[in-house]
């Protein structure tokens, strides 16, 4: 079977049909799934396609289960990136100019069309265009069902005219707002950036951190440290420098701070009156002494290379006590004879610094100190310093109490002090903010990331306790999956405070209120699923970006107004803007939002924030899914790994449907996907198996009588479709596939060896139909192309699940199988034991007596078993077997145990070679007083 063609023609039907291009249905129930669109800056891989992939299984249920299902998809372009490439490949860098030659010869063979397409990136649109195009191509190689009708892309004029709509909404809820505030930016581009124009931004978050600056007393002016517990500062032994780094005199407000070079400049973008003037070595503050502010304390500057001058200040106080780096250094450099003599140090004078203790700790008397000596932590080099640090850092926080030498803090728990003591720095005029990003960060086209302080940033305030609350009550309601998300959600929430929304450079939306802005690329994609359910109308109705007008969206997605006098306005038939709203009321809300983890703290808080705070509480989102994400070979999927699979490549490599199924079965939801080609081959065996399986059955016709193992098989079979259906809507799909394509083979593979072939094939063609309907939201091509050959001229892919044949479940009979499979096993284990090879196989079943006994047990408790036996019969024999029962802790289930192992035998006889005799009054070794019910003795010759 050539499956890449079978593939290739659904693919084609599914289009030319247009049969996932759903209508109203009003009085049908719906659901509406989304999937975040992608970035159009280059093309996707397999990483991407897990999670585009799960959205497609779990709406293809969706319409099994008799829902109207709109899936729709549209394409993210705005932003910084598409125009960081357009302009790398404008200025001749030959590492993008390559890097998108890679990405077009995935879709072009021809390297002059290639060259071709790869100029036409200096313009950014192309870029966005292009690889919209393709990726498009790609969805649809994927099988996704995908109403196509509904898509845009996030630079389109009526986007744009949706999104200002938006930021209106937002402005007269009093959220929008102007100011002073930290943001993550490009000194290069002169452009705030957010996660999207960040490399690994979207995976690897970058957050602005607020340093106290500390100043310490030094000549003229201060030697400025930094540091993120500003309460150990009564506990300060010395300085770290950077003897190798360079250090700048920067006059702040005309007070003169000594900072690193790196921090000079960062600090121009976060105060407005700086100055810098002479820069010099590190070496030259080496040795000598700076005032500690909070008690006037006289401490020494000694060297450091592990500090980083392009982190926060460049300057680092040490506190021995408290901090396992700063013990360890000032440890080593003690001993270290050679840089005292170089640095001019006083060998006799650093000997003598001892850590002074300000935490009060239980456990602890030092706290680095005796960490340190507790792991055998030999040198500032050693790695598991780290994991020092956090767990004093973590005793610290939930036991420690700041001692006598902290002043006026004294008897203050570390987890209580929260601001105090900055404040009271502040106050003095001692301290100061720097801010910093929690890694080193670089934007997509490689410049440097940093934090500044933009005094008219247009930002989005998520701080008001109305908003909050709003945001908490919808997450209560929203299904969530896995449900730990539910929580961390909450706890996102409650974190969110400011976000830049604007910037003045990258294709967007411009800001309503100042054009020479652009609304950035997350803000402006919260509540775009709207769109969803109207962009077809305006394309169809050729409605220009003209007539979308305030009083349009009001009346489309808040029922503000009314169709008659929006048509007046715009210009829109009256009928037009009525079937607009009839689409919005119908679809929204979106039901289910179904992305990966990276996206909860920005994207997904935002997508609930933005709903709740515009549009009424009946359209607020439904639920949100999440799937972990994809590696390859134990290893995270990069460019620079090399290990990136194309989605175009899918197709061609494997089989669409083949990867749709490793996906699936390879992990559950919350867990890593790990792609393997040794798994892909062992799978692509077990895909092949089913498929065999089913075209052998398609032309047989069906049994007329069943036999006792037909109703066992078809038992299994609807057991398993009914455990299968409930995982599916549980979002349990390895469990779901792993029933019906691995378990369920296993038991036809069973029931040929007890039937035959010819048996097995009219089997499978019984249930075969079932079979194909519970397989096809993850494998639809072969299933569509299978269930065609049945006869069926509907598509498999809008066809509804029948009614569980609850008729054919079977408990009896399924309990007699396991009966025979048991007494199986326990031969094999025997046989293996005692390596004999049976001739003859005796198996005695329980007595009359037993069975009697065993029945007026089944609702008994261990204390009553006795004396309800000894009522039925007395003796030490009933004594004896009471006590095998309760130890076995068999499971009660009514067999006929002679008639299943007069019916089995012949199979028993096959399976072992030997011949089987049933209660024969031979019994040389006394077997029989050793069987229970469901548990038989067995002797073998």
């Amino acid at each position: 079977m050539d499956f890449a063609e079978i593939e290739r023609k659904w693919q084609r039907r599914w289009q030319e049909d247009n049969i996932f291009e759903p209508r109203v249905e009003k009085g049908r129930k719906k659901f509406f799934i989304t999937v975040p669109y992608p970035y159009m800056s280059g093309s996707l891989h397999i990483g991407h396609g897990r999670t585009f992939t799960t959205g497609d299984i779990i709406a293809r249920f969706k319409r099994l289960r008799g829902y109207n299902v709109l899936f729709p998809m549209a394409f993210h372009v705005t932003g910084t990136p598409v125009l960081a490439i357009a302009d790398a490949i404008r200025s001749g860098d030959e590492r993008v100019i390559n890097l998108y030659r890679e990405y077009v010869r995935i879709y072009e063979d021809d390297e002059e069309r290639v060259e071709k397409i790869v100029r036409s990136f200096v313009e950014p649109e192309n870029i966005a265009r292009y690889f919209a195009e393709k990726t498009q191509q790609d969805f649809i190689g994927m099988g996704y069902s995908i109403d196509w009708r509904r898509k845009f892309h996030t630079a389109e004029p009526i986007y744009n005219k949706f999104v200002e709509w938006q930021f209106k909404k937002l402005y007269d809820k009093g959220v929008i707002k102007k100011g002073a505030y930290p943001i993550t930016y490009s000194p290069v581009d002169g452009n705030p950036v957010g996660e999207d124009d960040i490399e690994d931004g979207d995976v690897n978050k970058v957050t602005i951190m607020e340093f106290t600056a500390i100043k310490f007393g030094f000549e003229d002016g201060y030697l400025v440290a930094a540091t993120l517990r500003p309460e150990t500062i009564f506990g300060v032994t010395n300085l770290w420098i950077n003897p190798h780094a360079e250090y700048c005199e920067v006059l702040v407000d005309g007070e003169k701070w000594w900072i690193s070079k790196e921090a000079a400049e960062k600090l121009h973008y976060q105060k407005e009156n700086v100055k810098t003037g002479k820069c010099v070595k590190g070496e030259y503050f080496v040795g000598k002494t700076v005032v500690e502010p909070s008690e006037g304390r006289e401490v020494p500057v000694l060297p450091a290379e592990f500090v980083d001058p392009d982190n926060a200040t460049g300057v680092v106080y040490s506190v021995p006590a408290h901090a396992p780096y700063d013990y360890r250094a000032l440890e080593d450099l003690k001993k270290n004879d050679n840089m005292l003599l170089k640095y001019g140090l006083n060998s006799e004078e650093i000997r003598k610094i001892e850590p002074i203790k300000i935490i009060d700790i239980e456990g602890y008397d030092i706290p680095a100190k005796d960490i340190c000596e507790r792991m055998s932590i030999k040198d500032q080099n050693d790695p598991r310093l780290e994991e020092a640090t956090q767990i004093i850092y973590k005793d610290e926080f939930y036991s420690g109490v700041l001692n006598d030498k902290c002043g006026k803090f004294a008897g203050i728990k570390i987890n209580e002090i929260k601001d105090e003591v900055k404040n009271w720095l502040k106050d003095m005029g001692k301290a100061d903010v720097f801010y910093e990003t929690s890694r080193k960060a670089v934007t997509r086209n490689g410049h440097k990331v940093i934090v500044a302080v933009l005094q008219d940033q247009w930002f989005i305030d998520y701080t008001p306790e109305w908003w909050k609350d709003a945001g908490h009550r919808a997450v209560d309601k929203m299904l969530f999956y896995p449900e730990k998300y539910r929580d961390i959600m909450h706890g996102i929430i409650d974190w969110l405070e400011k976000r830049p929304c604007a910037r003045k450079r990258g294709l967007g939306t411009r800001f309503p209120w100042n054009r020479e802005w652009i609304i950035e690329s997350l803000s402006d994609s919260t509540i775009y699923m709207a769109m969803y359910t109207i962009v077809h109308i305006l394309r169809r109705e050729n409605i220009g970006p003209e007539r979308l007008g305030e009083e349009f969206f009001d009346y489309v997605f808040l029922g503000r107004g009314s169709a008659s006098e929006v048509s007046k306005i715009t210009g829109i038939d009256e009928k037009i803007v009525e079937e607009m709203r009839s689409e919005f009321l119908y679809w929204y809300p979106n039901d289910q939002r179904h992305t990966a983890p990276p996206h909860l703290s920005n994207h997904l808080a935002f997508f609930i924030m933005h709903h709740v705070a515009i549009f009424p509480e009946e359209h607020w989102p439904g639920g949100i899914t999440l799937n972990g994400l994809m590696i390859r070979e134990g290893a995270k999927i990069s460019k620079s790994k090399g290990n990136v699979i194309p989605l175009a490549h899918v197709a061609d490599k494997y089989g669409v449907d083949l990867f749709r199924l490793y996906c699936a079965l390879n992990a559950d939801l919350d867990s890593v996907v790990d792609w393997r080609e040794s798994e892909i081959a062992s799978l692509r065996r077990r895909f092949v198996q089913f498929v065999n399986l089913a075209e052998e059955s398609i032309e047989v016709e069906d049994l007329k009588e069943l036999n006792r193992m037909d109703r066992w098989l078809l038992s299994r079979f609807y057991r398993l479709f009914r455990e299968s259906v409930a995982l599916f809507e549980n979002f349990r799909i390895r469990d779901a596939m792993l029933n019906m394509l691995i378990h369920f083979v296993n038991d036809i593979k069973y029931y040929e060896r007890r039937e035959g072939p010819e048996r097995r094939r009219r089997m499978v063609r019984r249930i075969l139909g079932d079979w194909l309907l519970i397989l096809s939201p993850v494998i639809p091509h072969i299933c569509e192309e299978l269930w065609h050959r049945l006869g069926h001229e509907s598509y498999i892919s809008l066809e509804t699940l029948p009614p569980i044949r609850e008729d054919y479940i079977d408990d009896v009979v399924e309990a007699e199988e396991e009966y025979i499979r048991s007494i199986l096993a326990d031969i094999k284990e025997i046989v293996e034991v005692a390596r004999i090879k049976p001739s003859k196989i005796y198996i005695y079943t329980a007595e009359r007596w037993k069975w009697e006994i065993f029945n007026a047990l089944k609702d008994s408790t261990p204390r009553e078993a006795m004396k309800i036996a000894m009522r039925i019969r007395k003796g030490k024999e009933t004594a004896d077997f009471v006590k095998r029962l309760l130890k076995e802790h068999l499971e009660y289930r009514e067999i006929d145990e002679i008639r299943v192992l007069k019916e089995s035998s012949e199979y028993l006889q096959k399976e072992t070679g030997a011949e089987i005799i049933i209660n024969a009054e031979y019994d040389p070794k006394k077997k029989r007083r050793f069987s229970l019910p469901l548990k038989p003795a067995i002797y073998i010759e």
